[in-house]
């Protein structure tokens, strides 16, 4: 496929956080808040447009923290971690104003997710002959993963495709939504079948293709040739309903209406006065607005 028919699709929010974490305290705008988030955020997308010439790309970031359709299902999720201070809420908006002048798509949604915002932008531009590529080292994209797609850790500079899945995870791609949904997942709170864990998980999916495969011959699990396959095959019929649950929240959306047209990600023209603005008020210096001029 050429170049032109690549679309980039970036978490967003992991960059923010990134930059939050790993950028020094030293950063004020004009009304003294820190902004070191910012500065870090725009840096990464200042390389990664210089290096990517992305014609298509959105930028996606979370909003639904405690209000996403996940947390319908399973109050429980992302419990565990706590809530962005006022002075990084205030950075997320600055960051999205940033990608936007610069003529870039943002996706933000308070029911859905970063994750299915991405993953619905690419299963509706597929559909127009789109490949995507996207920028994340979050595991939960393996599930997205055509054959000719990309996840690339852009802070590592790997890239891999949907056989690089399985040789992270020990699953493929169609099968990363049901290897969470057995093992759990720490990150987000997800509690997966106890005692089952990333290899057991990993071997009963590569004997019964699917959680539901596994699920209707629950019975053969106990003569698998796997440790503790007695006690595993008692822990999945006591645990079958919070599998099947925990399916419905690793499983990324992909219905949302964010890429109906193939042009609907097109990267625009952006907007300098509004990067003048914002510039001034984020007290960029000279490199950075040098930077962000020529992008524009």
């Amino acid at each position: 496929m050429s170049t032109d028919s690549l679309v980039h699709l970036v978490d967003g929010s992991l960059y923010v956080f990134r930059a939050w974490h790993s950028m020094p305290d030293e950063f004020h705008d004009h009304d003294g808040e820190p902004v070191n988030a910012v500065h870090g955020f725009t840096r990464f997308l200042c390389e990664l447009l210089e290096r990517s010439r992305a014609e298509h790309i959105a930028v996606a970031f979370d909003a639904s923290l405690t209000t996403s359709f996940r947390n319908a299902i399973y109050p429980a999720y992302k419990a565990n971690r706590e809530l962005p201070p006022p002075q990084l809420v205030r950075q997320f908006a600055l960051c999205r104003e940033i990608a936007a002048a610069l003529g870039l798509t943002v996706l933000n949604d308070h029911q859905y997710e970063a994750d299915d915002l991405i993953g619905s932008a690419l299963w509706g531009l597929r559909s127009h002959g789109f490949r995507g590529v996207i920028v994340s080292a979050d595991k939960d994209f393996g599930q997205l993963l055509g054959e000719f797609d990309e996840q690339w850790d852009f802070a590592k500079n790997v890239r891999w495709g949907a056989s690089g899945v399985f040789e992270r995870m020990g699953v493929h791609p169609h099968q990363v939504a049901d290897y969470l949904a057995l093992c759990g997942d720490a990150v987000d709170n997800i509690p997966g079948v106890p005692g089952i864990g990333a290899k057991t998980a990993a071997a009963l999916l590569a004997h019964f293709g699917s959680l539901d495969a596994l699920l209707d011959r629950i019975d053969e699990v106990a003569f698998l040739r796997i440790r503790g396959a007695a006690s595993c095959a008692a822990r999945l019929r006591e645990h079958a309903e919070q599998a099947l649950m925990c399916r419905r929240l690793t499983r990324i959306a992909l219905d949302i209406a964010v890429a109906e047209t193939a042009d609907a990600l097109s990267r625009r023209s952006g907007d300098a006065a509004a990067m003048d603005d914002l510039c001034e008020r984020i007290r960029f210096g000279p490199l950075t607005r040098t930077r962000l001029k020529a992008l524009i």
